[in-house]
């Protein structure tokens, strides 16, 4: 009996979501927009978004061709050139610092977004494809589970990004835990960079396909009673896939989900700044800016928390009441809470709905993965979801953008900080009002609950 016959499973969740975890922090984006447009205050509000996009569709890109190589080579090689990929584009976006403002945009694209968003995708895929085939028996609960650390990144990695960047407490839902000093924003890309490369390479170590026929003692396949169990016994090719109109009902669903899902989550910071620096007299004190900006940054951690939990709640809803059902309840639940979003300025109220926008957005991150495989087979699961997962790079591209683009400038209020050396100095910050962004996406999401419906599984064979 070999090695990998007696592996306990469960490693590979534990390798999956310490290298999720990580790749998590792309969503602490928000945090980033403030400090770097107080450097390079020239930059639009679509400019300061645009690292953003770039990063989500670089991500959704690397997972098509990491999904092919890892269903080759197997997750372990490629999970671990991700981390390293990740942590040198972070490493190298601390040299933003060296350029003049439009040169900065570049490298920083070059670097954050590029070259991180290649890493992230390398590393994205291989948690997701290598726990499919060790769990068939609860495909559901263990995409959520594969893909929760993702979700939770942001949890810790924003309020640690705010610490280094202005200095101060690190501080989880509230609780100030330990003090960090003062380094700035292009040195936190550094530090960022150096933790990421040394979580995901560890924990790609763990990562291990199951022996060929692999099958989960005491588990019996079930028969094919229902449409999905019958489309799970289908194993399609990428090609044979894309030729269905199960796959584009799919897709088309999944772009909207991610549209308006990381519209709010890759905003989240800027935009409870503008509900609350809005309401403000200026020119608005350091302490007063310093306390919006740490109730903005736990607005991404709560935010993080409900993402991570709903990737692993609704996987297992759908496994009892079916995925069809759990995507349909989830889109009308985020359609409601983005239509009513802009009418929530006191703290606790929009704390609550993007709670539930994160809640719902991890529901949709953990079905698509299981759907895709009940639907299409596991055989070519790893290029397959991918494909799939393009949705997701092309929602991260129009939800931000449309954030950014329909933002309407209110007004621009002055602002003080504080500098490592106790400088006061004057900032100025634009106030936008994002309620056209809401409304679009939040109608989107229930268009998409119709869509749901109509989509059925391929035919056998096909």
């Amino acid at each position: 009996m070999t090695g990998e016959k007696t592996m306990n499973r469960w490693w590979v969740v534990a390798g999956a979501l310490v290298i999720q975890v990580s790749l998590g922090a792309v969503y602490i984006w928000s945090v980033f927009q403030t400090p770097l447009k107080s450097v390079y205050q020239d930059w639009s509000e679509t400019q300061v978004t645009l690292p953003a996009q770039i990063v989500l569709a670089a991500f959704a890109l690397a997972v098509i061709l990491a999904g092919r190589i890892q269903d080759r080579v197997g997750p372990r090689i490629v999970a671990t050139a991700g981390g390293i990929i990740l942590g040198a584009g972070l490493i190298l976006a601390k040299f933003t610092e060296l350029f003049p403002s439009g040169t900065a945009l570049v490298w920083l694209i070059a670097t954050f977004s590029i070259l991180g968003g290649v890493g992230i995708g390398a590393g994205y895929v291989c948690p997701i494809a290598t726990c499919v085939k060790w769990f068939p028996d609860k495909r559901g609960l263990i995409t959520g589970l594969a893909v929760a650390g993702f979700g939770a990144g942001a949890f810790f990695f924003a309020p640690l990004a705010k610490a280094l960047i202005s200095g101060g407490a690190y501080e989880l839902l509230g609780a100030k835990l330990f003090t960090l000093p003062q380094i700035g924003i292009f040195n936190t890309f550094l530090i960022l960079g150096i933790i990421f490369l040394v979580c995901v390479v560890a924990g790609a170590q763990l990562l291990r396909n199951p022996p060929p026929g692999y099958v989960p003692a005491g588990w019996v396949p079930p028969q094919a009673k229902t449409p999905a169990a019958a489309a799970s016994k289908t194993e399609c090719s990428p090609m044979d896939m894309v030729r269905t109109p199960a796959f584009w009902l799919l897709w088309v669903t999944y772009f909207i989900a991610c549209s308006g899902g990381l519209q709010i989550i890759m905003k989240a910071s800027p935009i409870w700044q503008s509900f609350s620096l809005g309401s403000m007299t200026p020119p608005i004190s350091a302490v007063d800016f310093g306390l919006t900006a740490t109730a903005a940054a736990m607005a991404v951690s709560i935010i993080a928390i409900f993402n991570s939990a709903g990737r692993i709640a609704w996987g297992v809803i759908s496994d009892k009441i079916g995925r069809k059902v759990t995507l349909v309840v989830i889109f009308v639940l985020c359609g409601v809470a983005l239509l009513i979003l802009d009418w929530l300025h006191a703290y606790p109220f929009y704390l609550a709905m993007v709670s539930l926008i994160g809640l719902c957005f991890g529901g949709f991150l953990a079905l698509y993965p299981a759907l895709t495989a009940d639907y299409f087979g596991t055989k070519h699961i790893g290029v397959n979801y991918g494909v799939m997962f393009t949705a997701y790079g092309a929602g991260g591209i129009a939800g931000p953008y449309l954030a950014a683009s329909l933002m309407r400038v209110v007004d621009k209020v002055t602002y003080e900080v504080t500098d490592a050396a106790g400088t006061i100095a004057e900032k100025f910050f634009t106030v936008g009002d994002y309620r056209l962004a809401f409304v679009a996406a939040g109608i989107a999401c229930l268009v998409a609950a119709g869509l749901v419906t109509l989509i059925r599984p391929p035919a056998r064979g096909k």
